[in-house]
């Protein structure tokens, strides 16, 4: 069972750490504690750098990560003083997961679950279709949630890339990302969504779900527990009620 749970900020996001903490108190029997940027805290910033330069996908079809190009550390080591710098770059969770779980402040043990919200894109590579695929959550020791992602990740209504379509072919441009927002109709999030904290809780529980069941996530796309694909699924999920499934509100509710 886990028996505390840490939940580390990312300020640069709208997303509310201290809120998701009050509301998962209420639905496990451990202790929920919050701290600052897990990725603020790190010691050997330099070397975490070189970690996270590792990490980078810098092609959508190539398994392999990472550079070892000057620039691109330096980069990362900005990105890490001034997180408001970082940004559009997709990272292998798995690589990003490890490099953290050699660095965290306390007990690794899955008694103590450590949930970093990143303000970095994280993906997992598909070996079922050889590409990479952003993801919200990447689950371990510690469980990274990834608040852009929670945009990216899922995909949105098909109107919003029949309309990108439209444009680029009347334009030979992509439209700006703020505009196709506002003329599609539909429910999905976008960056800096006042919904990002409500929409976040559930991934949260879904890490601490997944220590201690080893199942991650649920098959009902009416529960919070489930991994939505879709934007719309991630709305009806997380934002919807019910909030959960039978099983997991005997468990949670």
């Amino acid at each position: 069972m886990v028996g505390t749970v840490t939940l580390y900020r990312a300020p640069t996001t709208p997303a509310d750490a201290d809120a998701i903490a009050d509301w998962l108190r209420d639905r496990i029997d451990g202790e929920v504690r919050v701290r600052d940027r897990l990725l603020g805290s790190v010691n050997d910033s330099d070397a975490l750098a070189e970690d996270l330069a590792a990490a980078r996908v810098t092609d959508p079809y190539d398994r392999e990560t990472g550079t070892t190009l000057v620039g691109i550390v330096r980069y990362e080591e900005r990105a890490l003083a001034k997180p408001e710098r970082a940004g559009g770059v997709v990272y292998d969770g798995r690589v990003v997961g490890r490099a953290l779980n050699a660095r965290l402040p306390d007990d690794q043990g899955l008694d103590h679950l450590h949930v970093p919200l990143l303000d970095r894109v994280l993906g997992t590579w598909g070996g079922h279709d050889g590409r990479w695929h952003k993801r919200v959550a990447v689950f371990g020791q510690p469980s990274l949630v990834s608040v852009p992602g929670l945009y990216e990740a899922p995909a949105k209504p098909e109107a919003y890339y029949e309309e990108k379509s439209k444009h680029a072919m009347l334009t030979g441009d992509a439209p700006p990302r703020e505009v196709l927002e506002a003329d599609i109709e539909g429910d999905f999030l976008v960056a800096d969504d006042p919904r990002t904290t409500e929409a976040l809780k559930g991934y949260v529980l879904a890490a601490v779900d997944f220590v201690e069941t080893g199942s991650a996530f649920c098959d009902d796309e009416r529960c919070r527990l489930y991994d939505a694909h879709r934007q719309p699924g991630v709305v009806q999920a997380q934002l919807r009620d019910p909030e959960f499934c039978a099983a997991h509100a005997e468990r949670y509710g």
